[in-house]
């Protein structure tokens, strides 16, 4: 993954997302809306590490469980944690201001 951006896998997904606020790009490398929004889930991560949040991504056909567990249907799919529990979540290409607002949602 690009710079602050979180490779999450299954062996590592529940320490990640334990503690804090964690912002999970559900995605696939098939994915052209993916490939579109990865750039603003970089910048997200870049811009909001000293705020309190983490930003990763899982790969749907690398962790298929994760995706089955989280009920992804679709991707990409943004999905907010806070605490370890799941609080949000946004289904298709969103813009940077749409989810800067569910991420200044959870960081307060």
């Amino acid at each position: 993954m690009a710079g602050d951006v979180l490779d999450l896998t299954s062996a590592n997904f529940e320490s990640e997302a334990s503690t804090g606020a964690l912002l999970v790009d559900f995605y696939a490398t098939w994915c052209a809306p993916c490939k579109t929004i990865a750039p603003i889930v970089e910048d997200l991560a870049t811009n909001y590490r000293n705020q309190g949040l983490k930003v990763g991504k899982v790969d749907i056909d690398q962790a298929a469980d994760l995706a089955v567990r989280f009920g992804i249907l679709g991707v990409p799919t943004l999905v907010f944690f806070k605490g370890g529990k799941k609080v949000d979540q946004l289904v298709g290409p969103h813009s940077k201001p749409v989810i800067e607002k569910k991420i200044k949602s959870i960081l307060t």
